[in-house]
């Protein structure tokens, strides 16, 4: 029999799918790894195993201990999931601005969720720092550090990386993703290159992020702009991110994103969230660049359940100038200009 061993033996081995209407309009195969089904419905599900089973190989992580972590959602469902799993409590630090859906999901899912006001990392009461602050005053914590605890990035070199190299028969020639803690990227930029030197990885980063320009110029000095994804955009290089092998990197506005939420639902019958839409805008972009015949791999990071009151809303997205209008792909023609 063929049997995987719990919540932590269905993560991983996620399908790529090929997005035929992206596709057929480059020339090229853009596709997507599927990590919303992943078991805890994203690609953090991945970072979440990988960060408690090195906690736990070190001696950090006992039997009956709790983890705290700050997170912005999807990486605290997929820690909770896999602490519930091995007998571990959970306590989450969010910011108040992320969806009530993930809030929701974290309580229904047995975590002690803690929504704190957003404040930039600066701040000594930015959310990452009140669940490190949280994790010394309880005993037998650990804090997950999802940002520089690199078993997160080590995790998609050990897994997601592989998993791409194979299922495209080592033909991938582009990877595209987003940026929250940076170990995606990181982790499959570093293996794809091991065994491929060519293949040209991009940073697709929202408006209010400072990777682009890092990236671009060697500094976090331009970040202008705000965006309604969640989980994404970054302003300081973290330990994940720190010497990955990128190549170049797309500032993608919130306009083309919600456009390509909505395409992918009437083209695809794909249920996005926000990051997936936005990787699949700098997919689109690199296989325009690089031309017809190369082979384009993104994340689909998770679905659009997690965004119902949001980026499902006509009236919240009315609020933001932001309701889809576009009947075809034309929308992508803003995707050039890293305004």
């Amino acid at each position: 029999m063929q049997i995987r061993l719990g919540f932590s033996g269905t993560v991983g081995k996620t399908p790529l799918i090929r997005i035929r209407s992206l596709s057929e309009a480059t020339g090229c195969e853009i596709l997507g790894k599927a990590e919303f089904l992943n078991p805890g419905g994203s690609v953090k599900d991945r970072a979440a195993l990988g960060i408690i089973e090195d906690a736990e190989a070190k001696g950090l992580l006992a039997p009956g201990g709790t983890v705290v972590e700050g997170t912005a959602g999807n990486t605290g469902i997929g820690l909770a999931h896999v602490a519930n799993a091995r007998g571990y409590r959970t306590i989450i630090v969010i910011p108040d601005t992320q969806s009530q859906e993930k809030i929701q999901y974290l309580k229904a899912i047995g975590a002690e969720v803690r929504a704190v006001p957003a404040k930039p990392y600066r701040d000594p009461d930015n959310y990452n720092h009140v669940a490190k602050r949280l994790a010394a005053e309880i005993s037998g914590a650990y804090w997950a550090n999802q940002f520089d605890n690199t078993a997160n990035r080590d995790q998609h070199i050990k897994t997601t990386g592989p998993e791409i190299w194979q299922e495209t028969d080592g033909r991938v020639d582009g990877f595209v993703s987003a940026v929250g803690t940076g170990g995606t990227l990181a982790g499959v930029s570093t293996y794809l290159k091991s065994r491929k030197s060519s293949v040209r990885t991009v940073c697709a980063d929202p408006h209010g992020a400072g990777i682009w320009s890092w990236i671009k110029r060697g500094n976090l000095d331009f970040n202008a702009g705000s965006s309604i994804t969640e989980g994404i955009g970054q302003n300081r290089v973290t330990a994940n991110l720190a010497d990955a092998p990128i190549d170049d990197a797309y500032r993608i506005g919130d306009k083309p994103i919600v456009e390509m939420v909505y395409a992918m639902i009437r083209r695809e019958g794909l249920f996005l969230g926000s990051s997936a839409a936005l990787n699949l805008c700098g997919a689109y972009r690199l296989a325009k660049e690089l031309g017809p015949g190369h082979v384009i791999v993104t994340i689909l990071c998770d679905s659009g359940s997690r965004y119902l009151s949001r980026l499902f809303n006509p009236e919240w997205l009315a609020t933001k100038n932001l309701v889809p209008t576009a009947k075809d792909l034309s929308f992508t023609e803003s995707l050039f200009a890293d305004v």
